[in-house]
């Protein structure tokens, strides 16, 4: 276990800044334009995949118990993120609204490398400021996400997916042989609703109208709004283009990675719509280094659904008999879900194994494959 004083230590935070190379690189490709503009991706994706091989797993864990007042330089690393992501995106749209050297392809390039910074760290960051009490890291979470204009995803994401993953009341826990192709679409279409009912069902839980200025959504539609206004007023119709692709590569990201984090991993159903605790078996598991500094621990998932509360500093890792490990980093396993015979040829062969492990007495699959189990919680 690791000990408080070298938790809090600047060697031990420092990794988890290296998140801020992303701006100054995004503004590189929009100054240099040409293959400077695939700097963004390149460091997200392969560089800290390549970081991953050369320094291997990290399975130390720090002390759960750890107090708040350790943790100050994490908790600034993720709360500083949300001005300078604002300020990169909103600066990035007048200049290039204004500049006449990118081509076509290379204004692209700008704009999907802006996605791959939004959306590998600025969603992630939302997802840790959402899951805080005080009010100010969630007011962070909602100004993220209305960047990429996914704001339904904190209720989505506390009220329902936390609830009910590994059931089929969860539309982001893939199934068993559910191509990303297949998947997408349908959590873009589903997620939304799903979120909505979720927040008008505690309304009314609580004796109000879906329409009560307490409905999130309100907040959600005016923040929406108020920076695709500001998109337009800063770069015109390009500054709308811009603002609309790099939202649309975000959450392209965060699919990648809910798909990924429970593929087929769904919890027994007990009868009567009723399905056992969530336990960290029921999320895939990695502990590739760099790209938990990247992540800021996300990929320690097993351990955030079994205590969602917990910073990220503190999750802890799982070794294999605990909670299903992947092969390599979320990186790497994304790319792989863009190919679903690469995938299933990876995958596949886990989850049958795990089945195999956890669930002995499941003779018939199907009904989970399907999502066909009863719906749980049919009153909530």
């Amino acid at each position: 276990m690791i000990p408080t004083d070298k938790l809090a230590r600047v060697t031990a935070v420092m990794p988890f800044w290296l998140t801020y190379i992303l701006p100054p690189l995004v503004w590189v490709g929009a100054v240099q334009g040409g293959l400077w503009v695939l700097l963004t991706p390149l460091a997200t994706w392969y560089l800290f995949s390549a970081l991953d091989a050369a320094l291997g797993l990290n399975e130390q864990n720090a002390d759960p118990q750890t107090e708040e007042r350790h943790l100050r330089w994490y908790r600034a690393g993720v709360i500083l993120w949300a001005p300078v992501q604002f300020v990169t995106l909103f600066s990035l749209i007048f200049y290039v609204a204004q500049s006449h050297h990118l081509g076509g392809w290379e204004l692209f390039g700008v704009m999907f490398g802006t996605g791959v910074m939004s959306g590998s760290v600025g969603i992630v960051y939302s997802h840790e400021l959402m899951h805080q009490r005080n009010r100010l890291e969630r007011h962070l979470a909602d100004w993220l996400l209305a960047m990429v204009l996914y704001s339904h995803f904190r209720s989505e994401h506390l009220l329902v997916h936390h609830l009910w993953v590994g059931t089929p009341r969860d539309a982001v826990t893939a199934h068993y042989n559910e191509g990303f192709h297949r998947y997408y679409p349908r959590v873009l279409r589903e997620c939304p609703a799903s979120a909505f009912r979720a927040e008008a069902g505690l309304l009314r839980r609580r004796g109000l109208p879906w329409w009560h200025r307490r409905n999130p959504f309100w907040k959600y539609v005016a923040l929406q709004l108020a920076m695709l206004l500001l998109a337009v007023l800063l770069g015109g119709w390009t500054g709308l283009l811009f603002f609309a692709v790099q939202a649309g590569v975000a959450i392209w990201q965060l699919e990648l990675t809910n798909y990924v984090e429970h593929y087929a991993l769904t919890r027994r159903h007990l009868g009567g719509g009723r399905y056992e605790h969530v336990k960290p078996h029921h999320s895939w598991n990695s502990a590739h280094t760099a790209t938990n500094w990247l992540l800021i621990n996300l990929q320690r998932h097993s351990d955030h659904h079994y205590k969602p509360e917990r910073r990220f500093p503190l999750l802890q890792t799982y070794a294999e008999d605990e909670a299903p490990q992947l092969p390599y980093g979320y990186p790497i396993m994304t790319m792989a879900a863009m190919v679903p015979p690469v995938w299933r040829r990876i995958m596949n062969p886990k989850v049958r194994a795990w089945r195999r492990a956890r669930y002995p007495d499941i003779a018939d699959w199907k009904p989970y494959n399907r999502a066909e189990t009863p719906m749980p919680g049919a009153d909530r």
